[in-house]
C-alpha cells in the first residue's frame, strides 16, 4: 500500500493545517485538558482519512484477453442498454460503477488498446447517481479501442463532492493492463460504454474492486 501521487500536495497541506489548528487549540484550552485530548483525536481521525483517500493499493490483473476489468473501486448501480451520445452516437451496454468517498479513487483501463478518444467536459455537480450526471456533470470521456478490434468507452464523473477529474492519457496513447487512466478524488462515479452483445457478469450491488474484478466479456 502506497500513497497515491495525486495525494502529496493535499497530504502536506493537510499536516501543516491541522498541525497549526491542534497546536493553537491546545495553547487556548491548555495542552492538558481532556478537551485538548478530544480535540487532538477527532484531529488524528480525519488526518487518517484523508490519507486513506489516497491510498493505492498493489494490485495485478490478471483477467484473459477477452475480459473488461473495472476500472474502478465501488458498487455496481446502472447495467442497462442506453443511448451513447458523444462518441458512439448509438445502442450501448452500459455499468456504472458508484464510488463512496471511502472507496480507493484510483482508476484503470478495462482493458488494453491504443486511446482512440480522451475529452474533457466542464459541467454541473449533480449527485453521481442522478440520472443526467452522465451528461451534465463535469466528466471525462475516453475510449480504447481493443486489439480486437471492438471499443470500450469509460467516463469519469464528478458529483456533488468529487470536484476534481484527472486524466493521464490522450489519443495515440497504447494502454495496457495495470495502468492508470485517471484519478477521481474524493470519490464519484465512472460509466463503461460495451458493445451491444458483450457478456456483462456484474449484477447490481456487486462490489468491485479496481484492476481486479471482471465486469464483463466479449
Amino acid at each position: 500500500m502506497t500513497i497515491h501521487k495525486e495525494g502529496y500536495k493535499i497530504i502536506a497541506g493537510a499536516t501543516i493545517l491541522i498541525a497549526a489548528i491542534v497546536y493553537g487549540f491546545g495553547y487556548l484550552v491548555g495542552f492538558g485538558s481532556i478537551w485538548f485530548y478530544l480535540f487532538a483525536l477527532i484531529a488524528v481521525v480525519f488526518y487518517y482519512l484523508v490519507i486513506q483517500f489516497f491510498r493505492l493499493p498493489s494490485r495485478t490483473n490478471r483477467s484473459n484477453a477477452n475480459e473488461l476489468v473495472a476500472p474502478c473501486d465501488g458498487k455496481v448501480v446502472v447495467i442497462e442498454e442506453v443511448e451513447e451520445p458523444e462518441y458512439f452516437k448509438g445502442k450501448r451496454l452500459q455499468v456504472s460503477i458508484f464510488m463512496s468517498p471511502l472507496n480507493v479513487h484510483a482508476n484503470w483501463v478495462p482493458c488494453e488498446g491504443v486511446v482512440k478518444y480522451a475529452k474533457y467536459h466542464k459541467g454541473l455537480y449533480l449527485v453521481a447517481w442522478h440520472p443526467k450526471s452522465s451528461t451534465d456533470n463535469e466528466r471525462t470521456t475516453i475510449v480504447v479501442e481493443h486489439p480486437n478490434g471492438k471499443e470500450v468507452l469509460f467516463r469519469q464523473i464528478a458529483g456533488a463532492v468529487a470536484r476534481r477529474i484527472v486524466y493521464y492519457v490522450k489519443p495515440g496513447d497504447q494502454v495496457k493492463r495495470n495502468d492508470q487512466f485517471g484519478f477521481i478524488k474524493f470519490g464519484s462515479r465512472v460509466d463503461i460504454y460495451l458493445p451491444i452483445g458483450s457478456e456483462v457478469v456484474s449484477e447490481i450491488n456487486d462490489i468491485t474492486k479496481g484492476n481486479e474484478t471482471v465486469i464483463a466479456r466479449w
